[in-house]
């Protein structure tokens, strides 16, 4: 056991007067609060050598209750929120330093008959070189017993599965659906690093558990503001509190082992829910013929939307996957006013929290610095005249992506099939490839080019875009291009190969970056296939598979009042439990990948 270990478990058995005698007789004591001229640099964290009330008293009183916790040395607050007490109070602990010792209080008075802890984890360090205390939780009572089961798990984000630090895990006796919106809960405790808690001391009686990323501090759920995570089912804790049980004990958090061999109970995804109200929340007007509009929530019900003096087939506009932002195209090249006048029937919440249509008025003006006046027009620059269209052909996407075209404003004509594409293979013998075009059902501004036939090593593509094929809303047509591309060549790189079985309905399939918070690759499935990742450069990866029943390609959120779990993520692990595939030069990993399975176990 470590050194925070033994101090957890046997602290309260040792003598104050053990610890304070030598101090009372150390010459070394004339001035605690100047930093020694010389000698090794202090690294031994504070220490605990007095405590009032003792740990695990019984009938402490209601008001005014203050407990002194004194220290070896001088210490400071480091951060006040992280003296927690469960349960929580409307106010946070307050504190005073009195000498060595720290002195917390507390504005409200305590609850009768209520089992509490206060924690102490990552708020303490030393005075001098700033050795943060490993934590301690005091337990103790207003009544004549101290509660002694425990509930433990992790805290994960629904969407990469990560572990979240500081999230606030909330128990309730009241099991009402609206308990965590309401009021405060029963027992409550912050997540560590890992994500890991432990709610100990807490009554042997039937509980809801919730975990809330809670951005005010208050104890509440914000529907608006914060994330939140849930156990589906009512509960009763199991595990009993002990001075020797892992779970209650404090470890450095770098302690791999030891950390992940604490048991978790429960795992409690998070997620943001959609906001309670719906309304318009911001609006710019982006350049003479555009502007966008975002809604509070998703799924904006409009009915219509017109600008005066602009006919309604002269308006282009595109929603967002999840019907939460619009943007506006004025699809007419007359000369438009500096404020854009739009109005936008739709349905808003009013006052009594009810969905109503409402007929808003935006007046929309140009974004600072982009006045679109007559002198601003003398400054204008190549790109303010002409079709802007960017074109990537990568060699490690183009065999799944083709080559990519996205306008900066939508087309209104085009002339694709002016595009030569030819492939020149190693004798450098040059033949016209046969192609076809699609555009994106999300992006109308976004087009990808797909070759007839397989792409071959060895071989250069050349797609040539001629002068004046495309037209945008402004009446400006693009410039000439050239785009060559080649598939790598570098035989260091590795693959990726999934064989994909049990595939029952739809499914997003991606391969990530080792820290999960970039995609790199991605397929929509449903039905079993084979998936390949080539042109890995070597490293470390992660494969992400998101159930997606309704198709729409994105991960749809929870929802708490209806019990509600957002679309189950689930992340590839390799026997040992890794969610890390590590890439070596020149490898192929064939993977086999019961999806089914994976989902269900």
């Amino acid at each position: 056991m470590n050194f925070k270990g033994l101090l957890s478990k046997y602290f309260p058995v040792i003598p104050v007067a053990l610890v304070l005698v030598p101090l009372l007789f150390s010459p070394s004591c004339a001035n605690t609060t100047t930093p020694p001229s010389g000698g090794k640099k202090d690294t031994i964290p504070p220490v605990i050598i007095g405590l009032n009330p003792l740990p695990g008293s019984t009938n402490v009183p209601v008001r005014k209750t203050q407990i002194t916790i004194t220290f070896n040395e001088y210490v400071k607050v480091k951060d006040p929120k992280s003296i927690f007490l469960s349960p929580p109070q409307q106010k946070p602990p307050k504190y005073k330093m009195r000498g060595k010792s720290l002195v917390v209080y507390f504005e409200e008075d305590l609850l009768e008959n209520t089992t509490y802890t206060l924690d102490l984890t990552n708020a303490i360090e030393d005075n001098n070189e700033s050795n943060l205390f490993p934590g301690y939780t005091l337990t103790f009572s207003t009544g004549d017993t101290i509660d002694s089961m425990v509930v433990t798990g992790t805290v994960r984000d629904c969407n990469t599965l990560q572990p979240i630090k500081g999230a606030t895990v909330m128990l309730y006796k009241d099991l009402s659906d609206s308990a965590v919106i309401l009021r405060r809960p029963d027992a409550a405790v912050k997540t560590d690093a890992w994500g890991f808690f432990s709610l100990r001391n807490v009554a042997d009686t039937l509980y809801r558990i919730y975990a809330v990323v809670d951005e005010a501090g208050n104890n509440l759920y914000d529907l608006d503001n914060d994330r939140i995570g849930f156990v589906d089912t009512v509960f009763r804790p199991v595990l009993v509190a002990s001075d020797t049980l892992r779970e209650l004990l404090k470890y450095d958090m770098e302690d791999t082992v030891r950390c992940m061999a604490r048991r978790s109970e429960h795992e409690i995804n998070v997620f943001k829910e959609r906001p309670s109200k719906q309304l318009i929340v911001n609006k710019m007007k982006t350049s003479d013929r555009s502007a966008y509009v975002t809604f509070m929530a998703p799924d904006a019900q409009i009915d219509s939307i017109w600008i005066p003096g602009i006919p309604s087939d002269r308006l282009i506009m595109q929603f967002s996957p999840r019907r939460d932002s619009l943007e506006i195209w004025v699809n007419d090249r007359r000369r438009q006013r500096d404020t854009m006048h739009v109005f936008v029937d739709y349905l808003k919440t009013d006052s009594t929290g009810v969905l109503r249509p409402f007929t808003e008025h935006l007046r929309l003006t140009p974004e600072k610095g982009k006045s679109t006046s007559k002198s601003s027009r003398r400054n204008l620059k190549h790109e303010d005249t002409t079709c802007v269209v960017s074109i990537k052909g990568e060699p490690e996407r183009v065999e799944q992506y083709g080559f990519e075209f996205e306008f900066k404003y939508p087309i209104i004509s085009e002339q694709f099939d002016s595009i030569r594409l030819v492939s020149i293979n190693p004798r450098q013998q040059e033949s016209r490839m046969k192609f076809s075009v699609r555009r994106d059902s999300a992006n109308l501004r976004r087009y990808s080019l797909f070759p007839e036939g397989k792409f071959m090593k060895g071989y250069e593509y050349r797609m040539k875009v001629p002068h004046r094929i495309f037209r945008d809303i402004n009446g400006f047509y693009s410039d000439s291009t050239e785009v060559k591309v080649s598939l790598p060549s570098d035989d260091k790189l590795g693959t990726i190969n999934l064989e994909l079985t049990g595939v029952n309905h739809t499914y997003i399939v991606e391969l990530l970056n080792e820290k999960r918070d970039k995609v790199l690759r991605s397929y929509n499935i449903d039905s079993d296939c084979t998936l390949a990742f080539p042109y890995l450069k070597k490293g470390k990866y992660s494969i992400r598979i998101t159930e997606d029943y309704n198709g729409n390609g994105i991960v749809d959120s929870g929802v708490l009042l209806q019990h509600k779990q957002p679309e189950k993520v689930k992340f590839f692990t390799l026997k040992g439990g890794s969610y890390v595939i590590d890439v070596m030069e020149s490898v192929t990993l064939d993977q086999k990948i019961n999806v089914d399975k994976l989902f269900n176990d």
